[in-house]
C-alpha cells in the first residue's frame, strides 16, 4: 500500500471520492470508533453526488462526531495505492469549536487523544501518513498566517 500526496487542484475534482477531517477539539485529536470495530480513526468518509468536496466534509464530520461548529482548512489531496488500484481522497484540518450529540450512524463513539495513537487504528497503513501532513501543516499554517496550532 502506497500513499501519496499531491497540491490542492493537481487532481481532477471528479477522481476525488474521499474526505478525512484531521479534527482537533479543545486542544484534542478527535478519533472514531466504527460501531462494528474496536479500532479508531480519523473521521472521514465517501463523497455523496452531487456534493462539492468542502460539503462532504463537513458533512461527514458531523455525521461521524457530532461536530456542529468547526473550522475547516484543505491541505491536500491524497492517493492510495493498493494492488495497482488508486483512489484519490481531500485530507482536511478542522477546529471543532462545539460538539453535539452524535448523530445515529456507523460510528460507535469518539475519543478525544491528547496525542495521535500509533496503536489500534483501523487503516495503519494510511492514517498516520494522513496525520503527519495534517501536522506539518499545522506547523506551517503558524509561522505563515499565524493559525493557532
Amino acid at each position: 500500500m502506497k500513499v501519496d500526496f499531491y497540491d490542492l487542484g493537481s487532481i481532477q475534482d471528479e477522481k476525488i471520492i474521499f474526505v478525512v477531517m484531521a479534527s482537533r477539539y479543545k486542544g484534542q485529536w478527535i478519533m472514531v470508533r466504527h460501531r462494528k470495530r474496536i479500532t479508531l480513526e480519523i473521521p472521514g468518509g465517501h463523497r455523496e453526488p452531487p456534493e462539492t468536496l468542502d460539503e462532504a466534509a463537513r458533512r461527514e464530520l458531523f455525521e461521524e462526531t457530532g461536530a456542529k461548529d468547526f473550522d475547516l482548512y484543505p491541505v491536500c489531496i491524497y492517493s492510495v495505492t493498493d494492488d495497482e488500484k488508486q483512489s484519490f481522497g481531500e485530507l482536511y484540518f478542522a477546529e471543532v469549536k462545539a460538539i453535539g450529540k452524535l448523530p445515529e450512524s456507523e460510528i460507535g463513539e469518539i475519543c478525544l487523544k491528547k496525542v495521535f495513537p500509533e496503536n489500534n487504528l483501523t487503516y495503519p497503513l494510511i492514517q498516520p501518513f494522513l496525520f503527519s501532513k495534517v501536522t506539518k501543516y499545522l506547523q506551517l499554517a503558524k509561522i505563515s498566517r499565524g493559525l493557532r496550532v
